[in-house]
């Protein structure tokens, strides 16, 4: 009798669907490693970040943002979420060990910048994404230059060599959320995604203000 109860326990539990790690975001009270950046890039940095964990402790990835992110209007559309101007940098990323991006593309671990990038609009790309902000992700010892990258193609190719395919590796920027905290992380149950909402400067002409940003750092987009 005990057996049968034992067994059909165990049936019963490789039914279940299997229950996602939890996902955390915490504050990086130390600058980015100098070794692999720049210096150029690490000028452009602030002296703290952000990490986020899986579980307990295991970091996905470690985020440095720029001190300020220059823009030339703040004006957006339906289709576009930020006000950003396409290829400038945004920050660096520290991968500890291999992680993957929204096209579940392996990242191999290492340093990268991080660049705002938009989708172009073609026919390979209709339908492929309900919004067309990303974060672009380059190896940091290839991505020496603060200036800004304007030509698509040429972006694509400097971020394809993340993962070494035809395709950048990237993260998906999602529209705002009614968040009001400066640094937080949610989950999106249906997308199984983990959506980190980050704050920055941004600056025009003498101008500054807080912008707010949310990114898929985990999770990748559906078929």
């Amino acid at each position: 009798m005990l057996r049968n109860i034992f067994y059909a326990l165990l049936a019963a539990s490789f039914s279940l669907p299997l229950l996602a790690a939890d996902h955390k975001v915490e504050k990086v009270d130390e600058p980015a490693p100098k070794e692999g950046i720049s210096p150029e890039i690490a000028a452009l940095l602030s002296p703290t970040g952000f990490k986020v964990i899986r579980g307990e402790s295991r970091v996905v990835c470690e985020v440095w943002l720029c001190k300020e992110w220059p823009i030339k209007e703040t004006k957006t559309g339906n289709d576009v979420l930020y006000p950003f101007q396409p290829g400038q940098v945004m920050g660096v990323a520290r991968f500890p060990r291999k992680g993957s991006d929204f096209r579940e593309q392996d990242v191999p671990a290492g340093l990268y910048t991080l660049r705002y990038g938009q989708q172009p609009v073609d026919g390979a790309h209709v339908g492929t994404s309900p919004t067309r902000d990303f974060l672009l992700l380059t190896p940091a010892d290839k991505d020496k230059s603060p200036d800004i990258i304007a030509d698509f193609k040429a972006l694509s190719k400097a971020s394809a060599q993340t993962t070494g395919a035809s395709h950048p590796a990237i993260l998906s920027l999602q529209r705002l959320s009614d968040s009001k905290d400066a640094l937080a992380i949610r989950h999106q149950e249906d997308k199984d995604w983990w959506i980190v909402r980050f704050t920055g400067k941004t600056k025009s002409g003498s101008k500054m203000a807080d912008q707010a940003v949310e990114a898929v750092f985990v999770g990748h987009a559906g078929e």
